[in-house]
């Protein structure tokens, strides 16, 4: 009888872990699903790190032209200011510039109704006026030079140009993000492409309100 009681034990060992009710076997897929969900984790990398950094960016930027300004409004109390007479081409570079803030949002919604080439088509647009922009207010400084006004001239005369020069200089980099956007191949980048043309069109108003600003100031000190 020993030999028939441990051949009965064996049997019920055996029938328990086939039932799967031992618990011994792990389900099917068990393990390879929290794998791959991990996976799946790590392969989205969180946007928030570019909206941070735009708006750090734009932080930056706006404290350096408020200090600008401060100065501005000091120095033009002084007994020195002698008014600049402002280029009529400013009131159609911003035209220009406003119908880019535009064209750029227009671009966004088709990229969002994933239409690539009406996209493509107003960002290109977009980036070309803010190219006619920046060669505009190069064509205003030569207007200033025609005048005999240099940046050395007087006081209003060196604000205009440090004005001017320091909000094209950051627009330029605006359209260095608008190409980079257009030519970018987001296949395998960590962001998509609509996640990056949202930061830059940020980045891109800012510059536009920001245009508005020092031109309102330009426009005091006449």
């Amino acid at each position: 009888m020993p030999g028939t009681t441990t051949g009965l034990d064996l049997d019920l060992v055996i029938g328990k872990g086939d039932g799967g009710g031992g618990g011994t076997t792990p389900p099917a897929g068990g393990n390879g699903g929290g794998d791959d969900g991990k996976r799946g984790r790590k392969g989205q990398p969180s946007a928030a790190k570019y909206y941070a950094g735009v708006a750090i960016a734009i932080v930056a930027i706006l404290m350096f032209f408020m200090a600008l300004a401060s100065a501005f409004l000091i120095r033009k109390g002084t007994g020195e200011w002698v008014p600049v007479r402002i280029p009529g081409l400013l009131w159609v570079n911003t035209a220009i510039l406003l119908t880019s803030s535009a064209t750029l949002e227009m671009a966004r919604k088709r990229l969002a109704k994933s239409d690539a080439n009406g996209f493509r088509r107003l960002w290109q647009v977009t980036t070309i006026l803010g190219v006619l922009f920046l060669v505009g207010q190069l064509m205003a400084w030569r207007i200033l030079a025609g005048q005999g006004i240099y940046l050395a001239t007087n006081p209003a005369s060196s604000f205009f140009y440090i004005f001017t020069g320091a909000h094209g200089l950051h627009l330029l980099g605006g359209v260095c993000a608008l190409l980079y956007v257009a030519w970018r191949n987001f296949d395998q980048a960590k962001v998509s492409r609509g996640v990056a043309a949202e930061v830059a069109s940020y980045y891109w108003h800012f510059m536009d309100a920001l245009w508005l600003f020092l031109l309102a100031l330009l426009y005091l000190g006449k």
